[in-house]
């Protein structure tokens, strides 16, 4: 019986030691070098406005429809870059449905951009990503759209495009991944520009 509660007390003990360390320590630690070393990354990425306010986040997708403003790829993550619904359609390219799905997504970006029906549409413009939430556009959707935003606007094409350019996000380290547009600061950019809505 001796043995049997000395063993009990060693157990019950490391159980607390561990506790203590994996589930105060390390976290606290963990927290503190996140915070001080990458503190926007550990704090969600968030986009703020000029006047405080949080807009998004510059990970996650969002929903614009209106003309006046630039619009990102699909979503098949819930009602539209719905984080806690984050999934691809899982749909292969053997699908009928996302054939056709596809196809209607082409017709109706061609509609209003007014472009013809030789023009080509990015890859990105009619699929959606895999997580669902993807938050950038290529440059070349994104070019695609100025001429729309910009009339919507009341705003010369070239200022439109010129914001455009300077929106563009480089591959990280100069070679991981692809050029890209990051869609709600894109708009944001817009919006403070005071153009019409």
């Amino acid at each position: 019986m001796k043995q049997l509660l000395a063993e009990f007390r060693s157990a019950l003990l490391a159980t607390l030691v561990l506790a203590a360390v994996c589930c105060g320590l390390y976290p606290l630690v963990v927290f503190g070098i996140a915070q001080l070393a990458f503190r926007d990354q550990a704090n969600g990425s968030l986009i703020v406005d000029k006047h405080g306010v949080v807009r998004g986040s510059e990970l996650l997708g969002q929903v614009f429809t209106g003309k006046q403003y630039f619009h990102p790829r699909p979503s098949a993550a819930g009602n539209g870059y719905d984080a806690a619904n984050s999934s691809g359609s899982n749909l292969g390219p053997t699908s009928q449905t996302l054939r056709d799905t596809i196809k209607e997504r082409i017709a109706a970006y061609r509609q209003e951009n007014e472009l013809k029906d030789a023009d080509s549409v990015p890859a990105d413009a009619v699929t959606a990503s895999g997580s669902g939430l993807d938050p950038h556009i290529s440059p070349e959707s994104a070019r695609l759209q100025i001429a729309r935003v910009a009339a919507a606007r009341g705003l010369a094409p070239a200022t439109v495009a010129a914001l455009v350019e300077q929106a563009l996000e480089q591959p990280q380290l100069g070679f991981l991944g692809e050029a890209r547009v990051n869609v709600l600061r894109l708009n944001m950019e817009l919006d403070a520009r005071g153009a019409a809505h």
